[in-house]
């Protein structure tokens, strides 16, 4: 039977189809998937949120001592610069529920909701500072820890994690069921309890300026968190609260949003400055780092740096050429974040006492490293003394040695072939062995074999040649190679 060979060629454009079908199932797939996996709706029980929301917003009784008690245990952490004692505090404070209250009550137009939150809120804010200021005032350790000053100035990564703390929230709270790991979670990364305790550190110690920085970035924390809420609410399409009245309604919904507006906009300016300031203090430390650490030819004495008056002021030991001026301003040019800062450099001629320090620290280390390549060249001069004593005992020893031809070895050599018949070879020699205090002669002895076999009797072997031959040979020590 023959084959038919006149089967059809598919179409050029019948093959693009078929590849864009293909395409286009795989694509729906991916789709289908990702939407499966992100998907928030389907577990989303909007009342029971709303309730729990609200259960977190009063306070009283249990608390207020509670959030008491979790300020002195976040001053006390923050007084002995111990993170693990802050963390536990930032756990057990209630600070959360009247933020994510705003949030919630301003996205389904709840204004009663609102006021309890905002009233409640900032109570405990004044509860909270009060009780820090109580603390720090009585307490006898008073140093700015490192814990403490960390919390007095907001940076651009706080406001990511209040973004990005709220968003997790709002998430854990919407889901059906609860996920306690996930709240605590967020009450540790928002850290909303240290701040206010370093308010009431600045009160206590009139470092108003710690106070105010304090409090702008627990600001900071409860504005996005609540704009976070605010916008996960508006995206799962919380239910809005219904007014028999209509005006009212309409009054109400506006008022939410502009609230929402006013809050938007400090918290956007907000975030822009901090950006702008964490991109200018990267960059300052990037200069710093690259063209004044890494110049060995400069000694700076001190740096300061002023962001709000854009002014970079640097004071070196030793002159500063003009060219050295004109080189930084140059090259602070590269750091578009500073670029327009004013930069002056101040050096004086005399290095400076620090400077002399430097200096002579640095010739100590260069003496001691000569110090101790001196020993090793006094060693390897020591080891060479012993091996010169060694060769010219060598040299002694061999003027003793009796030739290999006067010995009677080509007769031994023939016995040895008879006694053993599987040896191959025999070699003889005088080896000079030293342990680098006194050189000896000794007599060894090189045997081959025909053939191979095991270690034991090998062994066995080599020690009757080694008996044999060192008796004919008279000799008091002989080795075996």
């Amino acid at each position: 039977m023959e084959e038919n060979t006149n089967q059809p060629i598919p179409d050029q454009e019948e093959m693009a189809e078929s590849v864009k079908r293909d395409a286009k199932g795989l694509f729906e797939s991916i789709s289908q998937f990702l939407s499966e996996l992100l998907d928030i709706r389907s577990e989303t029980d909007k009342d029971q949120t709303i309730e729990d929301v609200k259960n977190d917003i009063p306070f009283k009784g249990h608390t207020a001592w509670i959030l008491i008690f979790s300020v002195f245990v976040a001053s006390i952490g923050l007084n002995v610069s111990s993170t693990a004692v802050v963390i536990g505090a930032m756990l057990i404070s209630p600070l959360m529920g009247p933020i994510v209250g705003v949030g919630l009550s301003i996205a389904i137009n709840d204004i009663d909701t609102l006021k309890r939150s905002m009233v409640n809120l900032g109570v405990m804010v004044g509860l909270s500072v009060i009780a820090a200021t109580l603390y720090f005032w009585v307490s006898p350790l008073t140093e700015l820890t490192p814990e403490l000053e960390s919390r007095t100035a907001p940076t651009i990564l706080d406001v990511l994690v209040a973004v990005s703390g709220g968003l997790a929230l709002i998430i854990a709270k919407s889901k059906k069921g609860t996920m306690p790991n996930a709240i605590a979670g967020v009450a540790i990364a928002t850290a909303l309890m240290p701040p206010l305790c370093t308010v009431g550190y600045g009160i206590a110690e009139w470092e108003l300026e710690y106070a105010i920085g304090a409090l702008y970035l627990f600001s900071i924390n409860a504005i996005f968190i609540a704009l976070s809420t605010f916008t996960v609410a508006k995206l799962l399409r919380f239910p809005m609260i219904r007014y028999a009245n209509s005006a009212k309604r309409k009054r109400i919904a506006q008022l939410a949003s502009l609230l929402a507006i006013f809050a938007m906009i400090p918290a956007s300016y907000t975030f822009y400055v901090t950006l702008n300031e964490s991109n200018a203090k990267r960059d300052y430390k990037a200069f710093m780092l690259n063209e004044i650490d890494a110049n060995e030819n400069l000694y700076l004495r001190k740096d300061f740096y002023d962001y709000d008056n854009e002014s970079i002021k640097l004071y070196f030991d030793g002159e500063i050429t003009e060219a050295t001026v004109s080189d930084l301003q140059n090259e602070i040019k590269k750091y578009s974040s500073i670029s327009d800062f004013t930069l002056a450099i101040n050096g004086n001629k005399s290095r400076g006492i620090d400077q002399i320090s430097k200096a002579y620290d640095r010739s100590i280390e260069q003496l001691n490293r000569l110090e101790k390549d001196n020993d090793k060249l006094l060693d390897e001069i020591e080891d060479l003394k012993i091996q010169i004593a060694g060769l010219e005992t060598q040299l002694k020893e061999a003027n003793k040695v009796v030739p290999v031809d006067l010995m009677p070895y080509s007769s031994i050599a023939k016995d040895a072939k008879i006694r053993f018949p599987d040896l191959a070879e025999l070699g003889y020699g005088e080896v000079l062995k030293s342990n680098f205090l006194k050189v000896d002669t000794v007599q060894v002895i090189f045997p081959r074999w025909k053939f191979k076999v095991s270690d034991s009797l090998n062994q066995i072997r080599v020690n009757a040649l080694q008996k044999w031959i060192t008796k004919e040979m008279k000799a008091d020590t002989l080795y075996v190679e």
